[in-house]
């Protein structure tokens, strides 16, 4: 086999711990078949467990790893309250199941608060099994066995099991029920909270193939996609005869990519025996494509639009209370500014890619999806398939950052597997297709005003936001909580919005929504900071006022004003923060800002140092990162690694020239060099990270410290030059 995934040993695997597993963690466990038959698996206490022979332990990581590090940190919840020590373990990659395992995604920071509880239950109910076993076999109570490492002890008579030789006696017991299995005094946790390595850290650094991208089942065929230039477009006429004729290829298959009505198409796919094959007979087909009037849609028109919406009264609420207007009018101070962000790509280095075979009736899929379940329902409603005519077998994945959310790679792949049954087809972009064919981050303006009372106490606050939508709600991605800070705290607040017309699929990007209204409302509050005499952490804590859990609003996290309160001085004091620098006075050229934000559960507040040269070039010198997501940081080194990344993307969507155009309906940013990404001689040379903890269950971190860093950035260069910056990407004068 080349290189590639070896199939047959995943499928194995897979097998292995699905072994005499019916039902999922949320019931009762099920046990595996007896081992000691040979050729049988060794035995798996539950979906996640298999013990085996030599007392190693495999568990399975349930979830897609897209390098937020799930698929070392699920396991250590199921492994501490195994009680095994963290060198028996083995961890595999499960196949896509969720009747099995529960909720199998990557996005929204929520794999640790919703797997919090259940891993270590599953952990804690096969060490209960594991004892049970011991103390049947023993003729004692269960409550004189202890455990430790993999092994059962008993004091009192000196005796020593094995995990692996009470598997066997374990499997005929019945599991106890998940949610009244004791768990561990957290004071006993040997793994929660202890640095551990990425367990493919050592296959990346080899090389060995992990990735969507490395799949090779035996007798695969590729595929590249023509697709149409405009969003919304359809096929109107297709000429093939020449990349028919063309060497290696073996079929060319017009299809629909999931934006059309179904029964349209709008993208050609060749099939050729090697990838190349197929990217070169690609520039063989004569196409032509209906357009319709997406050609009109561009940039500058949305910012004429934009401009005008916000000359006007906004015809959507998203938040009113009290009367703003009315107390903006009679604030003894006010300030107003308006903020935009353009849209933008997710550029994830491992373009988008999907391996599936079609064969009776049935799709088997290698794909590196952050969203699996929500594959299998496109594509079943694409080739009106049942659910369990799918196979998804989760790959790692080379970048996330919600784009591979959408999954419009499985439903193309599905179309061009099933038109070569019994053939296994890899779709792959180029780089090119990628970044014109994403679901963007979607652009948005606002005209915001606050109101100061005589003690420079904020009053009122009034925003008109502008994005996208229909019929007065805005699309996917383009959505503004009413809940963003700090309308909870205020009794006068209006958020307006105006929706605006796109032929643009948008998606969500790392720390959706919150990556743009970080930057907006932390540089605005600078602003109103500055008018009341403050510095930023100055006002927010004032604005807080008492100690108190906010009301919980929809979906939007409940907010504690107690918990707020100690991430922002705790981040002053990590940072040495001694006010705000003379603006515009700073011969140097350096400033300091901070930001402050909370997202996806977690609470954060940033500081950045920066040098602005004389031509305006912005170099960032230290970040300092304070942040809650609880009482537990399961991982602290993984911890550390997701705040790092998290800063370093915010900087790259604020001050590297981060922007998506569309000039008649196309995008024209093609690669890295129209849309770069932070390189190592752009990032911080340091990057401080501390974590304060608060009693909470643990929430996740691969979002909420992203949103602040952008206003940080803002404010420091505000601070080094007395420019605000109100739109980004960040160009000085």
């Amino acid at each position: 086999m080349m290189a590639g995934l070896d199939v047959s040993r995943r499928s194995f695997l897979s097998a292995s711990l699905l072994a005499g597993a019916v039902l999922g963690f949320q019931a009762r466990l099920a046990l595996a078949a007896t081992p000691g038959t040979e050729g049988a698996p060794p035995p798996a206490l539950n979906a996640f467990i298999r013990i085996n022979p030599d007392n190693t332990v495999v568990i399975g990581a349930k979830n897609p790893e897209i390098g937020q590090g799930i698929k070392t940190m699920l396991p250590m919840l199921i492994a501490e309250e195994l009680d095994v020590a963290w060198e028996q373990v083995k961890i595999e990659q499960t196949d896509f199941d969720d009747a099995l395992y529960g909720p199998q995604g990557a996005g929204g920071s929520r794999a640790t608060p919703v797997n919090w509880e259940p891993m270590r239950q599953a952990g804690a109910a096969a060490r209960a099994m594991l004892v049970m076993a011991a103390a049947g076999q023993w003729k004692v109570a269960p409550e004189t066995l202890t455990t430790a490492q993999g092994m059962v002890h008993h004091a009192a008579s000196r005796r020593i099991a094995s995990y692996a030789s009470l598997a066997a006696a374990a499997a005929a017991l019945t599991p106890p029920e998940l949610a009244g299995v004791p768990l561990k005094d957290p004071a006993k946790y040997t793994i929660i909270g202890t640095p551990r390595k990425g367990v493919d850290t050592p296959a990346i650094l080899a090389g060995k193939p992990l990735f969507g991208i490395d799949a090779s089942p035996p007798g695969m065929v590729y595929a590249a996609l023509e697709a149409c230039p405009v969003f919304g477009g359809t096929l109107a006429s297709l000429d093939d005869g020449a990349a028919r004729a063309a060497s290696g290829v073996i079929a060319v298959v017009p299809i629909n990519t999931g934006l059309v009505a179904k029964g349209k198409h709008d993208a050609v796919a060749i099939v050729a025996d090697s990838w190349w094959s197929a990217q070169q007979a690609r520039a063989l087909l004569a196409v032509e494509w209906d357009n319709g009037a997406n050609a009109a849609f561009s940039t500058a028109g949305y910012a004429r639009e934009a401009e005008t919406a916000l000359g006007g009264e906004a015809p959507s609420d998203i938040l009113r209370k009290g009367d703003a207007k009315a107390a903006l009018a009679r604030a003894a101070k006010t300030v107003s500014a308006r903020y935009s962000y353009p849209f933008l790509a997710h550029g994830t280095l491992e373009p988008q890619n999907c391996t599936a075979l079609y064969e009776e009736g049935k799709l088997t899929f290698w794909a590196p999806s952050q969203s699996p379940g929500s594959g299998r329902r496109q594509v079943c409603e694409m080739l009106d398939l049942p659910p369990e005519a799918l196979t998804i077998h989760m790959t790692r994945i080379g970048g996330g950052f919600g784009r591979r959310l959408m999954n419009d790679y499985m439903v193309q792949v599905a179309q061009i597997a099933k038109a070569l049954p019994g053939r296994p087809v890899k779709l792959l972009y180029t780089r090119e297709d990628d970044m014109r064919h994403d679901w963007y981050r979607p652009a948005g303006w606002h005209a915001l005003s606050a109101g100061l009372d005589e003690e420079g106490r904020l009053v009122a606050l009034q925003d008109h936001f502008v994005t996208f939508g229909a019929e007065g709600k805005p699309l996917r991605a383009a959505e503004m909580e009413e809940t963003e800070f700090p309308a909870q705290l205020l009794d006068d607040v209006h958020f307006g919005a105006s929706y605006l017309a796109t032929n643009l699929p948008t998606g969500w990007l790392r720390a959706p929504t919150s990556n743009a209204m970080g930057f907006v409302f932390q540089s605005f509050l600078d602003e109103v900071a500055e008018a009341a005499g403050l510095d930023l952490p100055s006002l927010v804590l004032r604005t807080l006022g008492e100690d108190r859990m906010l009301e919980k609003v929809g979906r939007a996290p409940q907010f504690n004003t107690a918990r707020a309160r100690k991430v922002i001085e705790e981040a002053v004091r990590f940072a040495g923060w001694k006010g705000t620098r003379p603006k515009g006075q700073s011969d140097s050229g350096k400033g300091r800002g901070f930001g402050f934000y909370f997202s996806h559960a977690g609470y954060f507040a940033e500081v950045v140092d920066v040098t602005v040269s004389p031509e305006g070039t912005i170099t960032v010198d230290k970040v300092w990162v304070t942040g809650d997501v609880g009482a537990h940081v399961i991982n602290p080194l993984n911890a550390e690694n997701q705040v790092q990344g998290s800063v370093i993307e915010g900087l790259g969507q604020a001050m590297i020239g981060q922007e998506i155009e569309q000039v008649e309906g196309r995008i024209t940013q093609a690669n890295f060099d129209s849309f770069p990404l932070m390189r190592i001689d752009g990032a911080p040379a340091q990057i401080a990270v501390n974590f304060v903890t608060s009693d909470y269950p643990p929430t996740g971190l691969g979002e909420p410290a992203l949103p602040p860093v952008v206003p940080a950035l803002a404010n420091a260069v505000y601070a080094a030059t007395g420019q605000r910056v109100r739109s980004l990407p960040m160009k000085l004068a």
